[in-house]
This record gives structure tokens, sequence and C-alpha cells, in this order.
């Protein structure tokens, strides 16, 4: 079972953690410049992890010359698969779009430079969706680029545009929470060849471990939840599941 992303680095003890029960392999995540490199350093050490360079839109406070210097050098490592997390974010108070969005198009410069997929965030404050209009009006000026919806929302608009474009959609743990009922539907209906599932851990912890630090080997909730949402065997869920996972991410 592949666990399409995670923040291991996070996690107190990374070693135990990426060998979990199940898990044939994980993407860990590199949100900032230190986390990169964190994230490159535990795919060097274990032949079951590969990393992603980027710096995560509420992060962009941090984004310099060298910070973009420093992952662009990153970007070339051969256990790197992909570019992000990157995107925009509207749930602070603080929003700064102007340096979002300037870290955003770098990126997709950076994907669409090295052929390597963009995992992309996404997040609103409830009833708001300026986040997921801003993402997709991006996106229109890139069509080429290969892009993950990491941890997908479930937004209406956002499904069909990221089906048209041939996104892959990652689906976390708050899948299986019982107010998820956008996300829920979304994950019965989004292709399956485009379906991913992810842990997002040590963050969002599916049922039963909801309030709890989110674990790699958790993904198997989530897997099962949405094998049963669209009446599938959860073996073959996750043979279509890993399948997507080293497809997108070039590991094929």
């Amino acid at each position: 079972m592949f666990d399409s992303h995670t923040h291991l680095d996070y996690l107190e003890d990374p070693a135990s953690a990426r060998a979990e029960l199940g898990l044939t392999g994980l993407v860990c995540i590199g949100a900032s410049l230190e986390h990169a490199r964190n994230a490159v350093a535990l795919a060097e050490q274990f032949p079951d992890v590969w990393a992603t360079v980027g710096l995560h839109p509420t992060d962009t406070d941090a984004d310099s010359p060298e910070v973009r210097a420093g992952i662009e050098a990153l970007l070339s490592h051969p256990r790197v698969v992909g570019v992000g997390e990157s995107g925009l974010d509207d749930y602070w108070d603080d929003t700064r779009r102007a340096a979002q969005l300037s870290a955003f198009e770098w990126q997709l410069g950076l994907a669409q430079q090295s052929g390597k997929p963009l995992v992309i965030h996404t997040r609103d404050k409830a009833g708001q969706d300026s986040a997921h209009r801003g993402v997709m009006d991006v996106l229109r000026g890139w069509p080429d680029v290969p892009v993950i919806l990491h941890c997908f929302s479930g937004h209406p608009d956002m499904l069909r545009f990221g089906v048209e474009r041939g996104a892959y959609f990652g689906f976390a743990g708050n899948t299986t929470y019982k107010n998820a009922q956008e996300i829920q539907e979304a994950a019965k209906i989004v292709p399956l060849d485009h379906l991913l599932v992810e842990t997002d851990a040590p963050f969002l912890a599916p049922v039963p471990k909801r309030g709890k630090p989110n674990r790699p080997g958790y993904v198997r909730y989530t897997l099962e939840f949405i094998a049963a949402l669209r009446g599938l065997d959860a073996a073959e869920l996750e043979r279509v599941t890993d399948s997507n996972a080293t497809r997108v991410y070039g590991l094929t």
C-alpha cells in the first residue's frame, strides 16, 4: 500500500513509521527548504521513501532567492519525484496572496521544466472558495503541467476542472469524517485511474484514529472507506491506487 503524501520528517520516529505493516512506499513532502532537505535525506536512507521539494503557501514568508536556489538544487536529485506542495491558502487572516501566487507560479515552472508533477495545496475558510477559484485560474495558464490535487476538498467546480484537466486527486483521512459529504461524493466519482490515497501525516488521522497523530500506515483506513463507498474490494482498490501513485510520480 502506497501513501502518496506524508510528512514523514514531522514524526518522532520516521524509521518505524515508514516500516509499518502493509506499506510498500510513501512520498515525503518537502514543504519548505528545511523540510525538503529532510525529505531527501529520508529518501536517501530508505529505498521505499521518495521526496518532493517545494514551498508551502503558508511558508512563503520565508521565500527568497536563496530558498528558491536551494529547492531548485534539490530538484534534480534522483529520489525527488515531485514539486511542492504549493498552491493557495486563504484560511488564515494574514494571507499573503501576492507572495503565494509568486511562489505558486515559480513552482509550476519547476514542474514544467522537470516533467515532475506539482502537488497542490488548496485551503479556504468555511463557506468560502477564493483559494479554490485562484488555483483554477492559475492552472489555466499551465495546461501541460501534471498536477496532484492533494487532500481534495470535494469542491464541485474544482472536481469538474480537475477531471477535465486529467489531474490526480489525493484523498486523505478527512474523507472518513461524518461531515465530509462533498469529499465522499467526489471520492465516488473521480476517475479510478486518477485516484490516490494519502495520510498527510501527522495531520488528519482517519476514523477510527481521529484525534490522534496520524501515521503513514493509517492510509489503509482511508482506502478501505473509499473502497466501500465505491463498492469495490479493498485489495483491488489498493492495486489501482498503488499503480496510480507509481505512475504519476514516475516510479515505473
